[in-house]
């Protein structure tokens, strides 16, 4: 049962740890600017632009091609947008 619980908190841990080194996404930065109207709409376009660019650099540098290069970037992209 403690080993249960040993294991629990390990992962525990490491997940509120990775969530704090994470990349910002878009929307937490809009937030964060307290950007509304043109301004949001305008920093949401270009922040998507950067992102499809540098997941598309990512997905080129890891040799996919094809549904695993479409995915890939697809999941990249969403993530870095934020929800």
């Amino acid at each position: 049962m403690r080993t249960a619980l040993m294991a629990i908190a390990v992962v525990l841990v490491s997940v509120s740890a990775w969530a704090q080194t994470a990349p910002p996404t878009c929307k937490s930065q809009a937030t964060d600017k307290k950007l509304a109207g043109a301004a949001l709409t305008s920093f949401m376009k270009k922040c998507q632009t950067d992102a499809q660019a540098a997941c598309d650099t990512s997905a080129t540098d890891k040799k996919l091609s094809g549904a695993a290069k479409t995915s890939f970037t697809k999941k990249c992209v969403t993530d870095s947008v934020g929800n």
